[in-house]
């Protein structure tokens, strides 16, 4: 077991971990722990882009009033408003990282999306993320300053206390405990400056569109560390994912929608307009709902994005992602509708965090898709998130530039301590639980809810919780028990925060409580201690 030392810990390696890293090596040494290689993350995977204000037929008003919209009265205006502004000197500096968007002539190529009033969807053809990633990497890497740990992944915040049903004050974070999954080892990461950038938790449900990694593990160990989740009921489905025997978590980018594709059923026949005048380009939960409505109604295993009426080579041109990947599987795009369903793709709740990504535990920051800013409210705007990263990195690092004081290192909690734990015999035991928490999250905590599915869902997770926690004390540590460890204490948190809104609200859909209600106007909290 040893101890790392450096003045910035950087948890994730997605948009906002790089991107903060990148920026904190110029004040100091960054330690970057990432549970996979350093491209595994939800930003590699992104297609879409970046919203940015760029034609001149739009504005930061416009862009303002969709996002608030969509947010369905839970936005918070004012980090709106600092997104919207200075996300354009963010993707300025992705630019000058040597991000090459996709330019039609001297102009970038626009793209639009549900929600949009505008095209303001900066993207570099359908793998926007790749090329992001790509840029940062080659920026880290290439840092003096900056040392990456592949294949470590963040087991708890090292805070001064043991975790207990007290409420510690005047807390601190001053690191991370890390297994490296090659030699099985804890190791203390200790830092003046803490950041998680870990990503979200699609794998808490059954069907995401999400990769391996997004296990909440960021969210669920700021909850054990008493810190505050916020909004965890609003989760985001995409509404097209490939329905594919051999294709894995493979999203078919908004995109298309906004291009004109339209959604069908197995027989050929449109059906958006029955839920929306905005058709295809309604909000994701709209589309989402209707396209689960259709499929409970019918008994079909999918429906259909048909984009086949575009022009072959501008198809081609525009998506050769998404063309070469469903090429491989027999779909020609150009000719061949796409069997799709939703798929559970972004949470819009986290770890409370203000305008400066400041958590409040002292010298912990939340940035990315595990921090609650106020941006997305109830529902998330299309190709938000990636500004979103950019624009809270940044403020992160300025934060952290104005005290750069280290915080005191706690000298009893430095040490991993591995008690009486020994080889885990029972891997079977993992393996079940995790299939069932993904299973009930979907069936009774998914795109449509109701108080009989929580309550069930409530219950059962309370049994199979104290089966892992068990486990957890019992055996030595792996991958697998802290991933499972962290999607069933966020299944919980979910399944709580869905019960406590008696209403129907954006991405939050309750049989029993249809409408949405003044009286939940408000954002809901959960931690340890309530």
């Amino acid at each position: 077991m040893s101890i790392y030392t450096s003045d910035f810990l950087v948890i994730g390696s997605g948009l906002s971990g790089l991107f903060t890293a990148h920026k904190l090596a110029s004040i100091g040494t960054v330690n970057i722990v990432t549970k996979r290689d350093i491209g595994s993350s939800n930003t590699e995977l992104a297609q879409g882009g970046i919203a940015s204000v760029i034609d001149p037929s739009d504005s930061f008003e416009n862009h303002i009033e969709d996002t608030i919209n969509t947010g369905s009265g839970l936005s918070d205006p004012d980090i709106v408003r600092i997104t919207v502004q200075e996300g354009h000197e963010r993707i300025k500096e992705l630019i000058e990282l040597g991000v090459n968007f996709t330019r039609n002539g001297n102009s970038f190529d626009l793209g639009l999306e549900g929600g949009h009033s505008k095209r303001r969807i900066m993207h570099a053809g359908d793998f926007t993320g790749r090329e992001i990633e790509s840029a940062l990497i080659k920026a880290c890497g290439s840092n003096p300053k900056i040392k990456i740990f592949e294949r470590h992944i963040a087991v708890d915040l090292i805070c001064g206390f043991h975790p207990s049903q007290t409420r510690p004050e005047n807390n601190a974070c001053s690191g991370c405990y890390v297994l490296d999954e090659k030699t099985g080892e804890i190791h203390s990461f200790m830092a003046g400056k803490t950041v998680l950038a870990s990503g979200g938790a699609g794998k808490v449900y059954l069907y995401t569109s999400n990769p391996d990694t997004a296990t909440g593990d960021g969210m669920a160990m700021a909850y054990r560390a008493g810190l505050r989740l916020v909004n965890m009921e609003f989760v985001q489905f995409h509404p097209t994912c490939l329905y594919h025997h051999k294709a894995k978590s493979f999203l078919i980018s908004e995109a298309l929608r906004g291009e004109g594709a339209v959604l069908r059923l197995a027989d050929g026949t449109p059906f958006m307009r029955k839920y929306s005048v905005e058709k295809e380009l309604a909000p994701r939960d709209i589309v989402a709902r209707a396209i689960d409505f259709e499929l409970k109604k019918t008994g079909d295993e999918c429906v259909y994005l048909d984009i086949t009426r575009l022009n072959p080579g501008f198809i081609r041109k525009r998506f050769p992602n998404i063309h070469q990947k469903c090429s491989s599987m027999g779909i020609d795009i150009t000719i061949d509708p796409i069997p799709v369903v939703p798929a559970a793709h972004f949470f819009c709740g986290g770890v409370e965090a203000d305008e400066w990504s400041r958590t409040a535990m002292n010298g912990l920051y939340a940035v990315g898709e595990a921090a609650h800013t106020g941006l997305h409210g109830a529902n998330r705007l299309a190709s938000n998130s990636l500004l979103e990263c950019c624009v809270f990195s940044h403020r992160a690092y300025l934060a952290i530039k104005q005290d750069t004081s280290a915080i005191k290192e706690h000298k009893k909690t430095e040490i991993w301590n591995t008690g009486n734990a020994k080889s885990g015999d029972e891997a079977v035991i993992i393996s079940h639980n995790w299939d069932e928490i993904r299973a009930l999250m979907w069936n009774y905590v998914g795109i449509v809810r109701s108080d009989k599915r929580l309550e069930r869902a409530e219950r059962r997770m309370k049994i199979i919780s104290e089966e892992i926690l068990k486990y957890y004390w019992d055996f030595y540590l792996t991958r697998d028990i802290l991933e499972l460890r962290n999607i069933a204490c966020l299944a919980e948190q979910i399944i709580k925060s869905a019960q406590s809104r008696k209403e129907s609200r954006a991405l939050h859909f309750n049989i029993n409580y249809p409408d949405s209600s003044p009286e939940y106007a408000k954002n809901t909290v959960v931690d340890r201690y309530s």
